[in-house]
């Protein structure tokens, strides 16, 4: 299969370097891309979409800069912008089949794929509603489904599960995994558990570098060491909380049950198996919420 390789990548604004030589080869298989707000996710996948033009280095696929593949590569490909906008006028029908006629498909390629694909979203017996009454979980659900529609070799997916409840994004989760096998699905979010459980690899991005890049047990063991849970009173509990990163805080009774993330934990602490949420937290406590 031919591969997504960037070489170099970087965007500069000015001074500001939002990428900065980024090297990946993405295969075949489901990649999450986890980072705290800017540290470059969205510059990155606009870059990988050719919607973006970088400051400097390729976006290539099978060895040709995507540049020089033009209308090829985008009909290779699938995206979902964190944004994603829609007229409330259309029905999601009809919204589908206008996205199906912007990227070439036949009507008889639309009428199957529309049919499928609201079904496979959970939107089978909405289709004919207007959008304006679809609710913001059934409007991110069709941007999943526009996203998918030309069948593409490479799908590239920005904050997907933004919106959807628990049920639907386990409906996401098996349908990405389905839809992986043979081509190349890279997808950001801040639900960690989201790409946990269906990500063949994982991309740590920070200050518009790659940090780290590993299966989720890979990176769980550079954590290790660094996850403790402890057993303390409320008084202790609260002082805790302004020293340590405190991943979660469970009241027991007349006690607290903390997780910690930290290289020095406090006397009494048990060390604990690492998740990929702990790992995150390692990485970009200090960084979250920051641009």
């Amino acid at each position: 299969m031919r591969e997504l390789q960037t070489q170099h990548l970087t965007k500069r604004y000015g001074s500001f370097a939002a990428v900065q030589d980024v090297d990946l080869t993405l295969g075949a298989g489901v990649y999450g891309l986890l980072g705290a707000n800017g540290a470059g996710k969205t510059t990155l996948m606009r870059m990988l979409c050719g919607i973006l033009a970088p400051s400097g280095g390729t976006v290539r696929w099978g060895g040709a800069d995507i540049a020089a593949l033009g209308e090829e590569y985008r009909a290779l490909l699938g995206y979902l912008p964190q944004d994603f906008g829609c007229y409330p006028d259309f029905t999601g029908e009809e919204f589908l089949r206008y996205i199906a006629a912007l990227k070439g498909l036949t009507r008889a390629e639309t009428a199957r794929r529309t049919k499928e694909l609201l079904a496979q979203v959970g939107l089978g017996d909405a289709g004919r509603k207007p959008l304006r009454a679809y609710s913001g979980g059934m409007r991110q659900r069709l941007g999943i489904a526009q996203a998918m529609l030309n069948d593409p070799r490479i799908l590239i997916l920005d904050e997907p599960t933004a919106g959807l409840d628990p049920r639907e994004r386990v409906r996401f989760r098996n349908l990405i995994a389905d839809y992986a096998k043979g081509r190349t699905v890279l997808l950001s979010t801040h639900i960690v558990s989201d790409v946990e459980a269906i990500a063949d690899e994982i991309l740590l991005m920070k200050a518009g570098r790659i940090a780290q890049r590993g299966t989720v047990a890979q990176l769980a063991d550079t954590a290790r060491g660094k996850v403790w849970t402890l057993h303390t009173d409320a008084a202790t509990a609260a002082r805790l909380e302004g020293v340590y990163t405190v991943a979660n805080l469970r009241h027991e009774g007349e006690g607290v049950e903390l997780r910690l993330i930290t290289a020095a934990p406090p006397a009494g602490a048990v060390a604990a198996a690492p998740t990929l949420e702990d790992v995150y937290l390692w990485h970009f406590a200090e960084e979250e919420g920051s641009r």
